[in-house]
């Protein structure tokens, strides 16, 4: 019995000995006495520029989405082309894997460690598809020129109404997901707020429910992610309707609770941009794509790829 008193109040020390606040050196209210993170951290405005930007091949116009694997960096179109575009770090195709499937409007492509994940999940048109899917290739078949896919259809939990809507106004037009061993995770805007829900899915072919997990005000239209599991960091990519483009950062927080942790949104000196893709190889240094985009007389931005140091961004948790 004392063993299991002193247990106890051990137990109960611990946690008196915790104190939560902003546990980031570079925000503007970091508190150093904080030994646990509360997710409260705030920051100055920042715009960056990227450290170069590269014009695409027309063979990419529309690139959608973007990862880091087997040495390049891989991109697709998000309409009808069925063909991975592996670029070298300027852009330049290297290779090209046609997958026997049918693209629908393919808006991002994801990873973990066995397979490759390509979402057919586009739905600005009317907001009212009943066809989503994920697309889950094994990396090794891929590599070897035969690509082995299976497919995670899904529907939204919350989606009871699939009356056809005015474009570009659902809630239910993901662009942007990450991978881990047993889940999926969904970034689907909401257009009229510009705001994203967060929904959770099981890794498995077949028919999935994804269920809505939590909603996050990123002020923008959230079009791709990248994930660092090991560093617990994901970085978002987006524009808002006024044409400013974003990045916004999720690390340190808990488990796959991303809204527990620092949250930061960092503006690009991109106007007009329309990002689309994202992709890391080290958690420090990104990748980050932008579709053709015409608007004439006045927008004539081309296909580019642009690379980013934030490295002294995240420098505060650079050793955990």
């Amino acid at each position: 019995m004392i063993k299991y008193f002193l247990l106890f109040i051990a137990t109960i020390s611990a946690s008196y000995g915790q104190i939560s606040g902003c546990t980031d050196p570079l925000s503007i209210n970091y508190n150093p006495a904080a030994t646990s993170n509360d997710g409260s951290c705030e920051y100055k405005s920042l715009k960056i520029k990227p450290e170069y930007s590269v014009r695409l091949s027309d063979s990419i116009k529309e690139t959608s989405g973007l990862i880091a694997f087997d040495g390049l960096l891989w991109s697709h179109n998000d309409d009808h082309d069925t063909t991975l575009y592996g670029l070298d770090s300027l852009g330049k195709i290297r290779k090209k894997v046609i997958l026997n499937t049918v693209n629908h409007d393919w808006e991002e492509i994801s990873q973990d460690e066995t397979h490759l994940y390509i979402g057919d999940f586009g739905n600005n048109f009317r907001g009212n598809r009943t066809d989503l899917h994920i697309l889950k290739i094994e990396k090794k078949s891929f590599l070897a020129g035969n690509p082995s896919i299976d497919t995670i259809s899904f529907s939204y939990s919350d989606q009871t109404d699939f009356t056809a809507q005015k474009g570009n106004t659902t809630n239910f037009d993901c662009e942007a997901f990450i991978v881990t061993q047993d889940s999926i995770y969904l970034f689907s805007k909401q257009w009229s707020s510009s705001k994203i829900s967060i929904y959770v899915l099981p890794n498995q072919p077949g028919k999935q429910i994804a269920q809505y997990k939590e909603t996050l005000s990123t002020e923008g239209l959230v079009t791709g992610a990248t994930y660092v599991a090991a560093k617990k960091r994901i970085v978002l990519c987006g524009y808002s309707k006024t044409g400013k483009t974003f990045l916004y950062l999720l690390y340190d927080f808990k488990d796959h609770n991303f809204l527990t942790g620092n949250k930061r949104k960092i503006d690009l000196k991109l106007p007009f941009h329309q990002i689309e893709g994202i992709a890391t190889r080290d958690g420090l240094h990104y990748y980050v794509t932008n579709e053709s985009l015409v608007r004439k007389p006045i927008i004539n931005v081309p296909q580019q790829i642009h690379y980013f140091d934030l490295s002294s961004l995240l420098n505060s948790d650079l050793h955990k």
